[in-house]
């Protein structure tokens, strides 16, 4: 596929929706869904890493997921789990770079340590920086980065009229990394679900019918061809 060399998107965010619909359509549980939507991602990232995509961030569990069924919340971590411990042993034959965005404290002791492994693991990867948002809520990274801004003031380490955008993107998790340029949703849902509240402001959105586990190479090249056509003018005339 050829690109617009200099249109290429440095960061793509995606909500990976639709996997409990697709294993429905099939008369499947949910797990079902889960495990081809793991490798649908798998296909996903690699491809990104290939076309030299600077950072991919995507939605794997939100902070209100935990209101679903007991056994699948259980059998998602699980996956997860083992989807995290199976990066951090191809580490070095794969130049990926995976960073976790959420609050972990919440997680098991063993999905922490997997997550501190892998990454530590690929951390001097050159690759695409993948960003797995997990046990995340856009609204809760905001609170906890207002409170860290807060105390730097009460510390006197901050004057109140020093604080800047920069100073609150300098305290979410994506610190460091340019925001998004295109957010992909899957399944044809049209809502943002909680997802990077202050980072998508002003990225390009793409809503696509089509359930996640079904999304393949060829969707992402046509999702970069339209934001290609796309003029963003970040407010200007």
């Amino acid at each position: 596929m050829e690109f617009d060399k200099e249109n290429m998107p440095k960061h793509i965010a995606i909500i990976m929706d639709g996997n409990r619909r697709w294993a429905k359509a099939q008369g499947k549980p949910a797990s079902f869904g889960h495990k081809a939507g793991a490798k649908t991602l798998e296909n996903i990232v690699r491809y990104a890493n290939k076309i030299g995509l600077g950072y991919i961030t995507v939605y794997a569990f939100s902070t209100e997921n935990w209101k679903r069924a007991e056994e699948e919340v259980k059998a998602l971590m699980t996956l997860l789990q083992n989807y995290l411990d199976d990066y951090a042993k191809r580490a070095d034959t794969e130049n990926i770079r995976v960073k976790i965005l959420g609050d972990i404290t919440a997680l098991s002791e063993g999905m922490q340590k997997s997550i501190r492994n892998c990454m530590e693991r690929t951390k001097n990867n050159t690759g695409v920086t993948f960003n797995i948002a997990l046990n995340y809520g856009g609204r809760d990274e905001l609170i906890k980065g207002i409170k860290n801004i807060a105390q730097e003031v009460k510390n006197g380490k901050l004057d109140i009229g020093d604080i800047t955008e920069q100073t609150i993107s300098d305290n979410l998790y994506t610190k460091g990394q340019p925001d998004p340029d295109l957010l992909i949703r899957t399944s044809g849902e049209l809502r943002l679900s909680n997802f990077l509240t202050w980072q998508l402001v002003y990225s390009e959105f793409l809503f696509i019918d089509k359930n996640w586990p079904d999304f393949n190479e060829d969707d992402l090249n046509q999702a970069i061809i339209e934001y290609q056509k796309r003029t963003r003018k970040f407010g200007a005339n």
